[in-house]
């Protein structure tokens, strides 16, 4: 049963060492437990949560010794109990597993799957991964779209929170990404240097765009094929802003094949698929081995489309030139 559990008082919380790092929503999650995260993301842009005095986003990230204040929340206080999660989703997540030691799991996440609830969401890869593994202390180190299949790293200690999370600060952990987009791409290899900025639909969808008023953001394309409609890039973001390879790759004329966000105007004559071609393929963190997953068989399919339209195309060449 839920329990309605009612904060007649404004809470305070001090960062110490250990939370030094973390993003405020996520610190958030593990401290106001039951509260949906669809109404603390509410809370945050609002303006009910406050560090420091000031406004916060999802996203900021916290330091030793900010002062976080939540404003007085009513919410429905769940049970302790897991998410209920079936043995063939239970396994199909435990199979997706990489990499694993004590303190470091890595998940090929597929396509469609949230990394976490809210937002209409039961649940989301964290708390299913729980739920199948039985380990209560799972987070997420960092986060990639709902839409992006590939390399999701997960923390089994906070210690390995704190290091990998400050580690992608110092932009020490190198994530490359496979991408299909839309056209021919003319360079071989490419820095896209473009300011990202953060903006909101009426509706509350949260959109990127390049703007002078953004912050800065780079990413480095290497072309791996070309086809006759597509080409294949490796894409490697050397700053972590949202959605940045999608807005990167529209900022330059070559949209993602299958994004329905950015560039879905723009004319493609190649294979449709039923998904964002955007897949986390690499991840190279100073200590460890690489670590790859290669790509999902639905966008190894599209890949071999495009391929074959490529062939047909010089076939009909030949014979013309005859």
């Amino acid at each position: 049963m839920n329990s309605t559990q009612e904060w007649q008082n404004v809470t305070w919380f001090e960062v110490d060492e250990h939370q030094s790092g973390q993003r405020i929503d996520n610190f958030l999650f593990t401290r106001l437990k039951g509260v949906p995260k669809s109404r603390i993301y509410r809370l945050i842009r609002e303006g009910q949560v406050r560090v420091n005095k000031k406004r916060v986003k999802a996203e900021t990230k916290l330091a030793i010794g900010d002062q976080i204040r939540v404003a007085p929340i009513r919410y429905e206080q769940k049970d302790e109990t897991v998410v209920p999660v079936s043995d063939k989703v239970a396994q199909s997540l435990l199979s997706r597993i990489v990499y694993e030691d004590e303190g470091l799991m890595v998940v090929n996440k597929p396509s469609g799957i949230a990394v976490h609830g809210g937002s209409g969401v039961a649940y989301g890869l964290i708390e299913g991964l729980r739920a199948a593994s039985g380990k209560k202390y799972l987070e997420l180190i960092h986060r990639i779209d709902r839409d992006t299949s590939g390399l999701e790293m997960i923390s089994k200690k906070r210690s390995t929170l704190k290091l990998l999370q400050d580690m992608l600060r110092e932009h020490k952990i190198k994530k490359t990404y496979a991408a299909v987009v839309k056209g021919k791409v003319a360079l071989d290899k490419q820095l896209i240097d473009a300011p990202l900025h953060r903006y909101e639909l009426a509706n509350g969808e949260r959109r990127v765009c390049v703007s002078k008023e953004g912050k800065e953001s780079k990413t480095q394309w290497n072309v791996a094929e070309r086809f006759m409609h597509a080409t294949l890039v490796y894409a490697s973001p050397l700053s972590g802003r949202t959605h940045q390879i999608r807005v990167h790759g529209l900022s330059i004329g070559h949209p993602l094949v299958g994004d329905e966000k950015y560039g879905h105007e723009t004319t493609y004559k190649g294979p449709k698929p039923r998904r964002l071609c955007l897949h986390a393929m690499r991840l190279e963190i100073p200590g460890y081995e690489t670590i790859e997953a290669p790509l999902p068989e639905d966008m190894q399919n599209i890949v071999a489309q495009l391929r074959a339209q490529k062939a047909d195309k010089v076939v009909v060449s030949v014979k013309d030139d005859e």
